[in-house]
């Protein structure tokens, strides 16, 4: 353990900065213990807990300002089984990946199967941006809206020129309920709970447009085998009616219920994107008039505000910092494991306070004079 020790005036309140799972608000939690006590170990197949599914749905309609026909389904797993879930359920021939970091990466594996045409895959360097291109016989287009490993968002747009029958998928795990968009220009934007709703993970969760529920009808009577647990047909059916097709963590859905409520209370996705701003800007601010950091992301119009990633010099150890931080109770500001950079990667999601983020950069400056 270091012995650096960062005073209690310039820390953090709550030392969370983990990009997933993230904080949680207090509130969340002490809203939880009168739930837990009542319906925890109870079906989720009856009244109250339909209802909290359905309260749930309306929510994420009204946060994302759905269009009318647009529709709330969810499913067991996380976003690694929805990929999976989409590579049966969604693409009928051929998709085309966008490719800048570790998770659309790994969509983009996925959707080299026997049943599908070898995709296309737009591959950058993390860091920067690529873009997707329309192409003949592509009929799903898939791409991150926030690269959790990398920091790096894309807009969330149509592709021009693609054809008009073509889906567009949006992995939207670390951005959804922390950057505005606009619902028309995807037709599945979907998501795990635990980054900006601010709970557990086990469950994905997707708005889904009249195109793509008529794809997802017209591949599930196609022929075509797909197992019930990866059946967005099934998911379509049991969301409908309020539930999940296995069991799911009643306190996932409580948790990110709750999430979705508050940010509604206080203005909506707007008021979210707003608060993710302002908190990301203050650290890509500060990296850039430092001397030994700069964001790792050099164009501003593709840094995240929601995972911002901060370069260090050489001469400086960020592994060692991190580890400072987490000796003072201050965790999880490591880089993405797989991304082998000299850096900080901090979530600014929208659970944290500004002023938290100005706090913590006053722990690292700290940290830096005394190393």
């Amino acid at each position: 353990m270091s012995d650096i020790v960062i005073p209690d005036s310039i820390k953090p309140l709550d030392g969370r900065f983990g990009c997933g799972p993230s904080r949680m608000r207090p509130e969340q939690l002490s809203a939880f213990e009168d739930f837990g006590k009542r319906y925890m170990g109870t079906s989720h197949r009856q009244q109250p807990i339909k209802n909290l599914v359905g309260d749930f749905k309306q929510g994420l309609l009204d946060m994302f300002h759905a269009p009318a026909g647009y529709e709330i389904i969810m499913g067991n797993g996380g976003a690694s089984a929805f990929w999976d879930a989409a590579t049966f359920s969604l693409v009928e021939q051929k998709g085309q990946a966008l490719v800048h970091g570790e998770f659309g990466n790994k969509f983009a594996n996925i959707l080299n199967t026997p049943w599908l045409e070898a995709p296309t895959v737009i591959s950058v360097d993390p860091g920067s941006r690529g873009d997707l291109v329309a192409e003949e016989g592509v009929d799903v287009y898939a791409y991150p809206h926030n690269e959790t490993s990398s920091g790096v968002v894309t807009d969330v747009q149509r592709v021009k020129g693609a054809d008009e029958n073509a889906l567009m998928l949006t992995d939207a795990t670390s951005a959804a309920g922390g950057i505005d968009f606009d619902p028309k220009q995807t037709d599945v934007y979907y998501f795990s709970p635990q980054k900006n709703l601010a709970s557990d993970g086990g469950l994905w969760i997707a708005l889904v447009s009249p195109k793509a529920i008529g794809r997802i009808e017209a591949v599930a009577s196609s022929g075509r085998y797909i197992p019930n647990i990866l059946s967005l047909q099934l998911a379509l059916d049991n969301s409908r009616q309020n539930f999940t097709l296995n069991t799911p963590s009643l306190a996932t859905i409580f948790f990110a219920n709750n999430q979705v409520q508050w940010i509604n209370d206080n203005g909506g996705l707007a008021w979210a994107d707003s608060r993710t701003r302002e908190s990301s800007d203050l650290l890509y601010h500060w990296a850039e008039k430092t001397k030994v950091t700069k964001p790792f992301v050099e164009n501003p119009k593709h840094r995240s505000q929601v995972v911002a990633t901060i370069n260090f010099d050489d001469a400086i150890d960020a592994l060692g910092i991190a580890q400072i931080l987490r000796d003072n109770g201050i965790v999880d500001t490591e880089p993405y494991r797989k991304l082998g950079k000299n850096q900080l990667r901090v979530a600014t999601f929208v659970s944290t306070e500004p002023s938290e983020v100005e706090r913590l950069i006053a722990s690292i400056e700290y940290v830096l004079e005394r190393i």
